[in-house]
Formats: C-alpha cells, sequence, structure tokens
C-alpha cells in the first residue's frame, strides 16, 4: 500500500511525508479514530515510506528492493500483530494476513475473522503474542533503516499482553517504530496512550468519498452521493452499502424483529426473538448492538426533521416511517444505556440468551412508554 492508495486524508499524509523528510521519526504513534476510514493501508503506506530507498516527495518510489518487498508485505523488518483466535500468535496467521490484506484495503475486524472461518470466536492479541513482540525486537535492524511493528486493534489484547508491552514500548531498542492502530481507543491503556504520539485520524470528507465511489466502481453521480451520505465517512461501509452486504440485510431484520414483537407485547415471540439473536455468534452480537444503536440515533434524529443529519437507507427509512416516533426523548437515553450495557456483557462472556431475553424485555417496557 502507498499513500496513493487511501482515500483523501491528504492534510494526514502530508504531516507524515514531511516529518519524515524533516527526520522527525516518534519510536510510536498511536493512529487512531473511526472504523473504516483507512489507518492500517495509512500505517503500512508510512512504514513503506520510512524504509524507501529513494523517497519522492509524495510517496515511496515503487522500484527500490524496500519497496518491492513491501508489495508483497515480506519485507524482514516489518512485523504484524493483529487479533487472532484458538490462543495463536500474528506469526500462525500471517499467511492468510497476507493474503487478506493483497485484496483488501479498507476492512473491518469482522471481515478479517469471516476470513479466517472463526465461526463465532472473538478475536483477540493473546499473552504470548507479547513475548513474539519482545523476542523480535530484540534482534538487530535487518537491512532497513527502521524496525517497523504494526499493532493493529491493540484494544484487543489481554491485559497480560498489554502490561507486557509496556517496557518496550518505554525503552525501544534502537531504530524501532511502533505502529499502534486503534479504532476504539478508551479500550486502549492509558499507560501505553501515554507511551505514543497521537495521531487522530477524520472521517473521510462526503466529497472525497463520492469521487473515490465512482472511480472505483462507476456509480453514476446520484447513487454515489447517497451512499457516501450514509457510510459517514467510513469507506468500508461504503464498500458493504454498494455491495449489498448480507450481514448489514440480517441485522435489519433482526433490529426490525426485535422492535415489532416488543411493540406487540406478545411474550413468545419476544422470547423467540432473544433467543434467535443469542444463537448468532458473539461476534455477529455485538455487531448487532451496536447496529441497534445507530438505528435508535437515526430514527431519533429523523424526527427532528433534518434529513440532512440522517444517515439511512432505503430500507431502513421504510421501517422508519412507521417505527421511528416509538424513540423518543421518554426513552431515548434508556435505550442507548441499555443496550450499551448489553455489548459490555457480551465483551464479558456473559450468558447470551440471559442477556437478550433481558433486553427484550426492557425494550418492550420502554418503547410502550
Amino acid at each position: 500500500m502507498y499513500f496513493k492508495d487511501i482515500i483523501g486524508l491528504s492534510d494526514v499524509k502530508k504531516h507524515l511525508i514531511e516529518s519524515v523528510q524533516m527526520g522527525f521519526v516518534p519510536h510510536a504513534r498511536l493512529i487512531y479514530g473511526p472504523e473504516g476510514v483507512g489507518k492500517l493501508p495509512l500505517a503500512i503506506a508510512y512504514a513503506r515510506y520510512l524504509n524507501c530507498q529513494d523517497r519522492q516527495s509524495d510517496d515511496a518510489c515503487g522500484k527500490c528492493p524496500s519497496c518491492h518487498k513491501f508489495d508483497k508485505l515480506s519485507h524482514p523488518d516489518l512485523h504484524f500483530v493483529f487479533p487472532t483466535i484458538k490462543s495463536k500468535t500474528s506469526d500462525e496467521y500471517l499467511a492468510e494476513w497476507r493474503q487478506f490484506i493483497s485484496q483488501n484495503t479498507y476492512f473491518d475486524i469482522n471481515d478479517w475473522l469471516s476470513f479466517i472461518n472463526a465461526g463465532n470466536a472473538q478475536g483477540i492479541i493473546y499473552a504470548k503474542e507479547s513475548d513474539e513482540i519482545l523476542r523480535k525486537l530484540s534482534l538487530k535492524v535487518y537491512e532497513a533503516l527502521y524496525k517497523v511493528m504494526i499493532i493493529w486493534l491493540p484494544e484487543k489484547m489481554n491485559d497480560t499482553s498489554a502490561n507486557k508491552l509496556l517496557k518496550i514500548l518505554e525503552e525501544p531498542s534502537d531504530n524501532t517504530v511502533f505502529l499502534l492502530v486503534s479504532e476504539d481507543l478508551e479500550k486502549v491503556l492509558l499507560t501505553i496512550q501515554s507511551r505514543c504520539q497521537p495521531l487522530h485520524i477524520r472521517a473521510i470528507e462526503e466529497e472525497e468519498m463520492k469521487f473515490s465511489i465512482q472511480k472505483l466502481y462507476g456509480l453514476d453521480s446520484s447513487s454515489a452521493t447517497s451512499v457516501a451520505h450514509v457510510a459517514n465517512g467510513s469507506f468500508t461501509k461504503a464498500i458493504n452499502l454498494i455491495q449489498s452486504s448480507d450481514e448489514n440485510d440480517s441485522l435489519l431484520e433482526l433490529f426490525k424483529e426485535m422492535m415489532r414483537a416488543s411493540v406487540s407485547r406478545e411474550i413468545k415471540r419476544v422470547k423467540k426473538i432473544a433467543f434467535e439473536i443469542a444463537g448468532i455468534g458473539r461476534e455477529k452480537q455485538k455487531n448487532f448492538l451496536q447496529y441497534c444503536l445507530r438505528m435508535f440515533r437515526e430514527y431519533f434524529i429523523s424526527n427532528l426533521n433534518e434529513p440532512k443529519m440522517v444517515y439511512l437507507n432505503a430500507e431502513e427509512s421504510q421501517f422508519g416511517e412507521r417505527f421511528a416516533p416509538f424513540i423518543n426523548e421518554n426513552n431515548i437515553e434508556k435505550l442507548f444505556d441499555e443496550f450499551a450495557l448489553a455489548q459490555r456483557q457480551i465483551e464479558q462472556n456473559g450468558n447470551a440468551k440471559i442477556i437478550f431475553l433481558d433486553l427484550c424485555m426492557k425494550v418492550t417496557v420502554l418503547l410502550i412508554k
């Protein structure tokens, strides 16, 4: 990946390039921001530029031996850490990771877990990963100017792994650069944050998004504008919208059935949808709860008659025509609280049947009120 492959973010790319040209290379950067805006490809492009043997004014040369190795993500001084399953280290999935990255520039954790057939397993950076990090970084730089360690989603590190990382972040070996790429800064240990140079990545501007959608997918101006608006700064979401993501459709169907069951006040129907959601797997349950939070926000805003502030596709808008009035100032805060609580409980491996049955019953009460 090169800087030219990243949509928009011209100000961020300029900052990174100029910092290298001026010799300002922090030993650790924490690149954070919303999902789907290109943080990981940005980190890879930056790592490539750091080690390019013939840096250009706006990007790596693409011709030197270092760039050729980066093309295959096989540079001996480029290391990756990312969430895995079955207590395995990143190196054990390195072949799959390289293949996945070569096929995808914009993606999320669910795309990666689906690629490795994770099933219901949650992606985690396990404790023994930190031992691998220490081992790799104890070695001298092999052939490049910098040894680069890219850690994707440090918020997925368990406590043991995260705490082991602290010392080497504070006292890294010479010519070592850490690039931590986070989508949930609040879940990254404060002690890790304090040892890194923060770099916030904003959402992609709507016009930047529209231009890229038209260029890459050949959509007409009207369709591209609609997708760019609903995607709300996330190119990953834009891709899913264009490809009519089956998961998004299934999340909407689950949401509709959950809300209809709650409004009906039929206990058997409420129990049925609660148990159905409990059986879809942890990662999809978390996605569903996050999706519900987004829907509540959109339907609440839609009641204010501010269409430019609403980010719904056609199917979501259609359902909202009748359902949106149920979401109002009397229940919006409590709905957010209950769904956020359920999300935390699922992340802590609580009993899904109990969590979702309890949640559905609470929703029934809140919507009737």
